[in-house]
Order: C-alpha cells, then structure tokens, then sequence
C-alpha cells in the first residue's frame, strides 16, 4: 500500500529515502549506501524489501545481486537463501540485517541501522 504524506502518522526522520518505486525492477535488487551500510532493495509485487548487502559468508556485498524466488534471495557466490521479509536464512540460523520499508508519495524509504560487527 502507497501512502501520501497526508496519511502518514509515522515520522520519517529515522528513515532514509532511497529511491522512486518505478525506478525499481520487479525481482532485481539495487544497490544503495547509507552512511556506511550497504543496502539491497528489491521489489517484488506491491512489496518491496530492504536487506543488508553484505553475505555473512565470506563478508562479500553480493546480495542485491541475487535471484529472488519464492519469497528469498540467493546469494550469487555462496548460494546461502536469506528470506526477504526478515534477512534470516531460509532453513534457520543467521541471516542479514532486514530494515523497515515504507513507501510514501511514490518513494521508497528504509530505516537503516549500523551494526558493529566482530569479526
């Protein structure tokens, strides 16, 4: 669902606007930077999804690369299947970060987070 900003209940000042939602190709991810976070958006329906970019594999920014299918990215390198809704992998375990969507006035934004990670 689209909302204008005249329905917004919602501040927008944590979240971050990426894109338009026509700029976006059904099932294929684009790459966006925000601050230091690698993010992967991808459009699938009327939904669209926002994932950290990173593979927790081999630490490579892959997965807006992906194939999208039944509702999970593969990972073009390792083959690892994170699910779109919530970043965790498809058969349990791990996953990558998910950031919260909303689309207002025909723009996409994300609520994007830094995690420190140590590696």
């Amino acid at each position: 669902m689209t909302l204008t900003s005249d329905d917004m209940n919602t501040d927008l000042n944590e979240f971050t606007k990426l894109c338009r939602v026509d700029s976006l190709v059904e099932k294929r991810g684009k790459k966006f930077v925000v601050g230091e976070v690698e993010v992967a958006v991808f459009k699938v329906g009327e939904n669209v999804y926002a994932l950290n970019n990173i593979c927790p594999h081999q630490h490579t920014s892959i997965i807006s690369e992906g194939v999208v299918e039944k509702g999970c990215v593969l990972c073009p390198a390792h083959g690892w299947e994170f699910q779109l809704k919530n970043g965790k992998l498809k058969y349990g375990g791990g996953g990558v970060d998910s950031y919260e969507v909303k689309i207002v006035d025909d723009f996409v934004y994300a609520k994007v987070f830094e995690k420190k990670l140590n590696w």
